[in-house]
């Protein structure tokens, strides 16, 4: 009882977080503009959160093909509900990034890895032919700013990588550990790299680019 009785906190909590993503007027501006506009089979789709939205991935990587389908705010059952378009589409490639909003509505590293297990078997069933590419979550640095949903809680994101990569083999799809590019030595994201302690300047960016351009080409 004790463990059905956390399983529905957690599942509250989810859907909590994903109300106030969808009453967010930013949130329901991208998400329905993406609902229109369309993906095509060469199309490369950057599916995440406020990281994956605050890059011209398309520009830094010179490729017209890539297109951004990042939201600021979002969670990955966020990405689930919003992925049936990318689906519809059948595009070359998927890279999927989340996981640190959900860290801030309390929840496990365990559960943010089953749920990024259940999109992308959805990815596998609906585009077969998609290559899907699971990166690792970052670091956040709370010294730089305090962010007070998240403070003490830098082991979740070491856990949840631990637990995707597992994901990534499990589901035969490719991992891309990008935690220590971007993790100083107390495992903080680089004060160099930010200027809130959460999202990243444009030097992170290059950073970024440069790991997953062999995987983009």
């Amino acid at each position: 009882m004790r463990k059905l009785a956390t399983l529905a906190v957690l599942a509250l909590v989810c859907l909590t977080a994903l109300g106030q993503a969808n009453q967010d007027p930013y949130y329901a501006r991208r998400a329905t503009l993406f609902d229109e506009l369309p993906i095509g089979k060469k199309d490369i789709v950057m599916l995440g959160n406020s990281l994956t939205d605050g890059c011209e991935f398309n520009e830094l990587l010179g490729n017209r093909h890539i297109k951004n389908r990042g939201i600021v705010g979002d969670i990955v059952q966020g990405l689930i509900d919003r992925i049936d378009p990318i689906i519809k589409g059948q595009p070359k490639k998927l890279f999927i990034m989340c996981g640190v909003n959900d860290i801030s509505h309390n929840v496990s590293a365990d559960s943010i890895a089953r749920a990024t297990e259940k999109l992308i078997v959805m990815v596998k069933q609906g585009s077969p032919r998609t290559k899907i590419y699971l990166q690792s979550m970052l670091p956040f640095n709370n010294e730089v700013r305090e962010w007070k949903l998240l403070k003490n809680q830098e082991h979740v994101v070491v856990e949840a990588n631990i637990l995707l990569e597992q994901v990534a083999r499990r589901q035969g799809v490719t991992w891309i550990n990008l935690y220590p590019l971007f993790a100083d030595e107390n495992g903080r994201l680089r004060a160099d790299l930010t200027n809130d302690g959460l999202h990243l300047m444009g030097k992170g960016y290059l950073i970024w680019r440069d790991a997953i351009k062999p995987y983009v080409k």
